[in-house]
């Protein structure tokens, strides 16, 4: 091996590591911008040409017009490499509407998340269920 491939093998653990990092920093973000009602910045971490992308703004504006969102996730798998990685989060949200502090709706589901790294920033590409972002029906 060179002495060249060598340093890159060993620099390679700490590169995935920051992308790793990178990642999760990205998906926190998407989070809390959901939490603080921020679509801007929710929508930001997303790929417009993303599948049911259309869906998901309907979903998530529908979702922050009618309801307070608190958003936390945990991690639960992440494999992929410096380009794309696939992540499957285990996402809870407590939704408390806004004309009724009463009314509140507690959704904890796994969602997959697939990210993929454009110049220096990561995007997200897809994203399931769209659905667990859907305003709850109305009672």
């Amino acid at each position: 091996m060179s002495r060249r491939g060598l340093i890159l093998a060993l620099l390679a653990p700490a590169l995935r590591a920051d992308d790793s990092s990178d990642v999760w920093e990205l998906l926190t973000q998407v989070a809390e911008a959901l939490s603080e009602g921020n679509l801007d910045e929710f929508f930001a971490a997303f790929d417009r040409a993303m599948p049911d992308y259309q869906m998901l703004m309907a979903n998530v504006s529908g979702l922050v017009r009618e309801y307070e969102a608190g958003s936390t996730i945990e991690p639960l798998s992440e494999e992929g490499d410096g380009h794309t990685r696939m992540l499957e989060l285990d996402w809870f949200l407590e939704l408390v509407e806004q004309q009724d502090n009463t009314n509140i709706t507690r959704r904890r589901d796994r969602v997959r998340v697939r990210v993929v790294k454009t110049g220096k920033k990561w995007k997200i590409t897809s994203l399931q269920p769209i659905t667990f972002f859907a305003p709850p029906a109305a009672n």
